[in-house]
């Protein structure tokens, strides 16, 4: 009995420590969520994690009966013991087991010393599967990452590619891309420390860094791994040429490509698909066609954005044999063009002049099913209207309407001022009334062709109508107006042109003085000069200065003019000038009490105050003129000074040439009737003079006439029996002869006193022989020298 109680006694001792202890487990079961049962016997006594087994332990029942019996057992040490015991079993501890402690720890801790400390109290020993599996359990990052940190520096650690996967997803999926950045660098160093291989995780990083636009530290960490010596997959590169292309940098992108090619990485279709049409658009078709013919080649089936690309930059290269060849074979393939793909290729050919090609896709556009748009409508029109196509144009045109657009000023005014430019007065007038009442307003252009027209077609009162619209429109119409009048004297039309005129001043538009003067000569050439004195007095009052050559020309009418009445009135328009060679000429024909001075001297006085630099031309123009006008009016005196002062100053410098006993010549060629006679009296004189006091006889002399003034000339010295011979453009004679010809007295009276007036040689053919005003050697800019090969 007293055994029985101490039995009893001993084992109810080491009942309760074993209760106890059992209490103490079964709260660290409890925190794995994990139970183990010994057996059916006794299930509160059941232990997780046990190690060796002691002495021999009896388990009684209240009664005192044994329940249980076997060996003790000692505590758990932790970070030694792997396994736990189930029954006299050892069992290997679960890694789910392990994974939930380790994932209660850091989600209770998070981060920090205290976390670390828990986990360096782990009773057993993790290893990189317990870590990753971690990893994919938890959800917050930093916990992730404080996990992998911890684990780095753990005895136990090897850098792991799926573990490092694992760590990346999260943080991407937080983006958190520092923190991918610096585990990236760390990852870099696990694989030059211990020589693992990484290539999942380090092509992962670079593409999420570039999905997430990061495309500098993207490309930063691929030289990073391709300096390591790291494998890129083909996905990755995909990536980089992605970011580098959406942020506008496709020769950085090119440059990833290039280092693909080199690396021999194979391209798959979507890196085809990514490469082609970008090489395209940036300008390099010819890589991009290289790269869509390889595609091809290794059996890729190109697509429709593949096919779009290349034949919308190869037509917009101007490549339109390239482009249609491309666009043939999409069709070959069974791809249905869309409605972008026409509208380039119709644009690609209009810009390049083809427009029969343009039309004919245009029509396959239509019957594709495809409604052009706008921009469609308008460049078609507008391509055939400046081509001169008009029907086809208006053809269009009218399409374009019925299918509801609007058409734009622009392809109004094209059509309009091709109509315009065509003759077609009905057609462009109903252009413009259609764009005025559509509440368009036609741009300068516009109005400038559509005026134009009228007044190429005399229509006055239309174009006075067109002119005030654009007024009111708000346009400055002074140029327009001024450029129907210059249409209107072109044409000759000086009745319309000062109608149009009188216009202009009673709607206040004002014209410059370049074309009053051109009206002025119009109204001259047409002998309105009742007309012209006002246009010459507006154009004096205006400030604008009367130059040379309009005096002379005003003057050259004078010449030619029979009629009194016209005499009186070209004098008070030559009045009217206030030019300096009008007083001139006026001194001229008074006598020497009031000009004061001999006649050699006032002409002098007179040609000095010429500037011959801007002059020059202008000068001789008026010698030849005024010369013509003395001899008609028998002033043959002042007309031998007026040459003689000319010939001085170097007006006519070519026109005598001594050359020593060879010869002696005049040339006449370009002087007025007038001034040729006056010239060859007076070089004869001086020839005279030379060979009679000097004793000088050349071998012959010549008078270079020309063919025009020959007859003249010859005639004039015929009547005083001159030894001259007439050939085709030359009076000649040797010299001996001209020599015996000058002693006759009537040879010498001949000379100096004056030039026989008889109607038949001077008079004839007034008309012709005395030049006219000549208005296409004039012009405001300086004059260039005067050319009057023959007289008119």
């Amino acid at each position: 009995m007293i055994f029985c109680s101490f039995l009893f006694y001993r084992n109810l001792k080491h009942t309760r420590k074993l209760v106890d202890i059992s209490r103490n487990n079964h709260r660290f079961i409890s925190a794995n969520q994990n139970t183990a049962n010994f057996n059916a016997k006794a299930p509160y006594f059941s232990r997780y994690y046990c190690s060796e087994w002691t002495e021999d332990v009896e388990y009684l029942d209240e009664s005192g009966s044994v329940i249980y019996s076997g060996k003790g057992i000692r505590s758990v040490e932790p970070g030694v013991d792997d396994h736990v015991m189930v029954g006299g079993l050892k069992k290997p501890i679960l890694n789910a087991s392990a994974v939930a402690k380790l994932v209660e720890i850091v989600k209770r801790w998070k981060w920090g010393p205290d976390m670390e400390t828990q986990l360096d109290k782990l009773q057993f020993i993790p290893n990189m599967t317990h870590i990753m599996q971690a990893l994919k359990v938890m959800e917050d990052s930093d916990a992730s990452l404080s996990l992998f940190r911890w684990a780095k520096r753990q005895p136990w650690y090897k850098p792991n590619d799926a573990c490092y996967i694992t760590l990346f997803d999260k943080l991407n999926q937080s983006r958190d891309f520092d923190g991918i950045q610096s585990v990236f660098d760390d990852m870099v160093l696990d694989s030059g420390e211990n020589g693992a291989s990484l290539f999942n995780a380090y092509n992962r990083v670079i593409q999420y860094l570039a999905k997430a636009e990061k495309f500098e530290v993207a490309f930063c960490c691929f030289k990073k791994i391709q300096e390591s010596g790291c494998i890129v997959d083909t996905q990755t590169y995909n990536s980089l040429i992605t970011v580098f292309l959406n942020n506008g940098l496709p020769y950085k992108a090119f440059e990833i490509y290039e280092s693909m090619e080199k690396a021999g990485c194979s391209l798959d279709a979507s890196s085809y698909e990514l490469m082609i049409p970008n090489l395209a658009k940036s300008g390099r078709l010819d890589a991009a066609f290289k790269l869509f013919q390889q595609m091809k080649v290794n059996n890729f089936r190109p697509g429709f954005g593949i096919f779009a690309s290349l034949v919308d930059s190869m037509g917009k290269a101007g490549r339109l044999d390239t482009s249609m060849k491309v666009y043939t074979e999409m069709q070959g393939f069974g791809l249905r063009p869309s409605a972008t793909m026409f509208v380039s290729l119709i644009e690609s050919f209009v810009k390049a002049g083809k427009l029969e090609t343009a039309l004919r896709l245009w029509d396959e556009m239509k019957k594709a099913g495809f409604r052009p748009n706008y921009g469609l409508y308008t460049m078609i029109v507008e391509s055939h209207a400046k081509s001169g196509k008009l029907d086809i144009a208006m053809s269009v045109f009218s399409d374009m309407e019925k299918a509801g657009f609007l058409p734009t000023p622009s392809t109004y005014s094209s059509l309009l001022e091709m109509h315009a430019a065509s003759g077609h007065v009905d057609a462009a007038m109903k252009l413009y009334n259609s764009m005025t009442n559509a509440g368009l307003r036609p741009g300068l252009s516009t109005y400038t062709a559509l005026l134009t027209l009228l007044a190429k077609k005399k229509l006055l009162d239309v174009s006075a109508k067109i002119l005030l619209e654009m007024k009111a429109m708000g346009y400055s119409v002074d140029v327009n107006a001024s450029d129907v009048l210059m249409v209107y004297i072109k044409d000759g039309s000086v009745d319309l042109a000062l109608r149009w005129l009188r216009f202009m001043g009673s709607s206040g538009i004002r014209t410059n003085n370049f074309i009053i003067r051109q009206l002025f000569e119009s109204c001259m050439k047409s002998g309105l000069y009742d007309s012209a004195k006002p246009l010459l007095e507006t154009y004096v009052n205006s400030a604008a200065k009367v130059d040379l050559i309009l005096y002379t020309s005003i003057l050259a009418h004078l010449v030619r003019c029979q009629d009194e009445n016209d005499e009186r009135h070209l004098m008070s328009i030559l009045s009217a000038t206030k030019h300096k060679a009008h007083a001139f000429m006026c001194g001229l024909f008074t006598g020497p009490e009031q000009r004061k001075q001999p006649v050699l001297s006032f002409v002098r006085e007179f040609f000095q105050g010429i500037d011959y630099e801007l002059e020059e031309g202008a000068s001789r123009y008026f010698v030849n003129v005024l010369l013509n006008y003395l001899v008609l009016m028998g002033q043959i005196n002042r007309a031998r000074c007026v040459w003689k002062v000319a010939y001085e100053n170097k007006l006519f410098p070519k026109a005598i040439v001594f050359d020593q006993h060879i010869a002696w010549s005049l040339d006449v060629r370009n002087l007025s009737v007038g001034a040729a006679l006056v010239a060859v009296v007076h070089t004869l004189h001086r020839f005279r003079k030379r060979m009679l006091y000097y004793g000088v006889v050349p071998r012959r002399i010549k008078l270079v006439t020309g063919p025009t003034l020959k007859i003249v000339v010859a005639q004039m010295l015929s009547s005083v029996e001159s030894p001259f011979e007439v050939s085709k453009v030359v009076l000649r004679a040797p010299g001996d002869a001209v020599l015996e010809w000058f002693k006759k007295p009537i040879v010498q009276q001949f000379l100096l006193n004056e030039i026989p007036s008889r109607a038949d040689i001077l008079m004839h053919k007034l008309n012709i022989l005395f030049p006219t005003s000549a208005p296409e050697i004039r012009s405001l800019s300086p004059p260039k020298p005067l050319v009057t090969g023959k007289a008119i």
